[in-house]
This record gives structure tokens, sequence and C-alpha cells, in this order.
């Protein structure tokens, strides 16, 4: 199963996607604050990272950005509550691999994050 991390700015939105993605066998790390998770990204294996678009003091754009530096095998799926065509491109085109909208779909979510990991594997 992965190493996952959860980038929101809303904790309990990140320890719900936790509870789901943990039955599946999963280990979730949840964080509010963007330093943290990249902090963790490099100096920790991560599989896939769930990232927010809207945080706090980075956009979920700039924080892929970062990560693409710092850690650029891990897997990324990006969660907002505000999609747009322009947001959706920017972010597929930096590397994400999926794409999903608030509210969480528990079903969608599952589905995109098993998709993810098993294009990590294969890569």
């Amino acid at each position: 199963m992965a190493n996952i991390i959860v980038l929101d700015d809303v904790l309990d939105a990140g320890v719900m996607i936790k509870r789901i993605l943990e039955r599946k066998g999963h280990s979730v790390q949840v964080f509010t604050e963007e330093h943290e998770a990249l902090e963790h990204a490099r100096t920790n294996p991560v599989h896939l990272a769930i990232l927010d678009i809207k945080l706090k003091k980075m956009s979920g754009v700039d924080v892929l950005k970062e990560l693409r530096s710092v850690s650029p095998q891990t897997g990324v799926l990006m969660l907002t509550g505000y999609p747009t065509l322009e947001t959706a491109r920017e972010t597929l085109n930096l590397g994400a691999k999926e794409y999903l909208v608030k509210p969480i779909d528990k079903n969608e979510l599952e589905e995109k994050v098993a998709a993810v990991c098993e294009q990590m594997e294969q890569s």
C-alpha cells in the first residue's frame, strides 16, 4: 500500500480523507501547513500527494511545482472546491495525475487513488 500525504487548509477535510484511505490499507499523513508537507516529502518516501488548490500561504499549484523539485517521483492528485478548466489544465501540465472536486465522493477518491498508485507502480 502507498505512503500518502494530504495537504488541505481545513484539517477536518484531511482527516476525512485519511480515514477513507487508511481503511484501504494506505499510510496517510495529514498536513495543513505547506512547509511541513514539503519537508515531510523531502525526508520520507511519499508515493502520492493529495493537494488542495486553496491553501493558507501558497496555492496548491505552487506546492505542486515545489514538490516536483523535492520529490519528482511522487504522484499527485489535486483537490478543489472551486474547479476551473484553467486550473485543471495547469496542474495536469505540471504533472498532477488526477483532479478531484469537493465535496469528496468516497468512491471517486478511492478509484482515483488506486489509479494513480497503479500508474506510479508501472512507471
